[in-house]
């Protein structure tokens, strides 16, 4: 059993920047793959980025891609996903995710992952 805390949303201004972070409870956590989706309203659950298990390699959505940065430290147990030049459209609610089971050509997918956190507010304004 993983749990899953996220902080550091907030509101911030186009172009400016914000770290979420995540910390995961439990044994083991660096064998977890760790994923952030985010949600805006009235859509549904978007991939951002992810870190696999032992943190062995990182994938990005194409629209955050050269902007958000996924990192681990897995002696703290905690993932983090730095965003610069923030957009209006990235304006949503960020959830951290985290499976030890989930395959490369999955991760992508919010149905691969068993633990979730409470997500965290990001509000872009103009």
């Amino acid at each position: 059993q993983v749990q899953l805390v996220e902080s550091g949303g907030g509101l911030v201004q186009a172009g400016g920047s914000l770290r979420l972070s995540c910390v995961g409870s439990g044994r083991a956590f660096s064998s977890y793959t760790v994923a952030w989706f985010r949600q805006a309203p009235g859509t549904g659950r978007e991939f951002v980025a992810s870190s696999r298990r032992y943190g062995s390699s990182t994938h990005y959505a194409d629209s955050v891609k050269g902007r958000f940065t996924i990192s681990r430290d897995n002696a703290k147990s905690t993932v983090y996903l730095q965003m610069n030049n923030l957009k209006l459209e990235d304006t949503a609610v960020y959830y951290c995710a985290a499976d030890s089971g989930v395959i490369l050509s999955s991760h992508y997918s919010s149905s691969s992952y068993s633990y979730w956190g409470q997500g965290a507010q990001v509000t872009v304004s103009s």
